[in-house]
């Protein structure tokens, strides 16, 4: 049960251990039965303890998005790391990646271009064979990547400058949309299928083929993949709930928020509260879909229209009984990533009773 223990000064961002666990026990499962790996991404949490739960829950490693992330993982204990992301690697990124060969971490990154792979080989010399390099295959979300039939020339660039190609991997981006999730975990199969076949029968060894976000990754089947990359799933977020992806009951991570001023609506104006979380703390993410800025956890018909640096505006269902000023309210974000990034800690509970407080260690590790 979520409560808001009372030596909470708000805004603050609370994580319910129970849901949590729960959460990462859920998924861990569901990945096993389906015979895959998972590799859950950490830069949804950026806190080593959540990555910790994750591990012992079976997870053969961590996805992260930056150097920096890398960096703060392995110096809390983490030995297998993937780097999603498709780097460019100079000089001053190819000693952070070496350094982290050095201390026998098991390195992953992703390219997409000769060049890119020409220039990463070039930067990390000797090094340059010791970690694993994925290509990113474009699976229908259009950011980075390459089309399916690019990938034996990309390929067969990065292993003439040096590198090892162990696989390929997608971001399925575009399921996180209403009625896109299947269709999306369709495309992610297609696309990496197609470009497993093509490197395949032009003599690489494809070992790895990594896709799944969490609106996918219970979605994916026995197939080629061989793992799968969902992060939100440790806390859910209204993104997630409005996808259908989670329940309230899987939200895990709320931002305890008071109401600081109250209008019934008058003059045409809507009944509203103001809340003191803005998007210095909930993050400003909404898609063009989505109802809101943010759910309330008491009332999942209320609606976030506005959000200010340090203020929601919250309109009220015309039949339920306005908060009163002092409140405390639970909100949950549009979209953790972003929340998480922007506080230096969280605040565990269990029971409404708070247990532990967690540093946002590879907060603001961007590059």
């Amino acid at each position: 049960m979520h409560l808001i223990p009372e030596s909470i000064d708000t805004p603050e961002i609370l994580i319910d251990r129970d849901v949590l666990v729960r959460n990462i026990d859920r998924m861990a499962a569901t990945v096993r039965t389906k015979g895959l790996d998972l590799r859950p991404h950490a830069k949804t949490h950026k806190v080593p303890e959540i990555a910790a739960l994750q591990l012992s829950a079976g997870a053969v490693g961590l996805t992260v998005a930056t150097v920096g992330e890398a960096e703060v993982f392995a110096e809390h204990g983490a030995d297998d790391v993937f780097i999603a992301y498709p780097l460019w690697v100079g000089p001053q990124k190819a000693e952070r990646l070496r350094r982290l060969l050095h201390a026998d971490i098991r390195l992953a990154v992703g390219v997409d271009s000769p060049e890119a792979a020409e220039m990463m080989a070039q930067s990390m010399g000797a090094d340059a064979g010791q970690m694993d390099v994925l290509l990113e295959i474009d699976s229908g979300h259009h950011r980075s990547g390459i089309a399916p039939e690019a990938a034996v020339a990309v390929a067969e660039s990065a292993a003439a400058a040096g590198l090892h190609v162990a696989g390929i991997f997608t971001f399925p981006g575009h399921s996180y949309a209403p009625g896109m999730p299947i269709k999306a975990a369709e495309q992610e199969e297609a696309a990496l299928a197609a470009a497993s076949n093509l490197l395949t029968n032009a003599g690489f060894h494809v070992e790895r083929l990594s896709g799944g976000s969490t609106p996918t990754a219970t979605l994916t089947g026995p197939s080629l993949v061989t793992e799968v990359r969902p992060g939100v799933y440790v806390f859910g977020d209204a993104q997630q709930l409005e996808l259908e992806r989670c329940t309230p009951e899987d939200i895990a991570l709320t931002v305890a928020a008071t109401v600081v001023s109250r209008h019934e609506g008058t003059d045409g104006m809507p009944r509203r509260v103001i809340l003191d979380a803005g998007s210095k703390i909930l993050g400003s993410d909404r898609p063009a879909w989505a109802t809101g800025f943010g759910r309330v956890m008491e009332h999942l018909d209320a609606r976030i229209t506005a959000l200010s640096e340090h203020h929601a505006t919250v309109v009220w269902p015309p039949d339920v009984t306005l908060p009163a000023l002092g409140e405390r309210l639970r909100v949950i974000p549009n979209h953790v990533c972003l929340a998480m990034n922007l506080v230096d800690e969280v605040t565990v509970t269990a029971d409404g009773t708070i247990i532990d407080r967690w540093r946002v260690a590879a907060r603001g590790r961007n590059k």
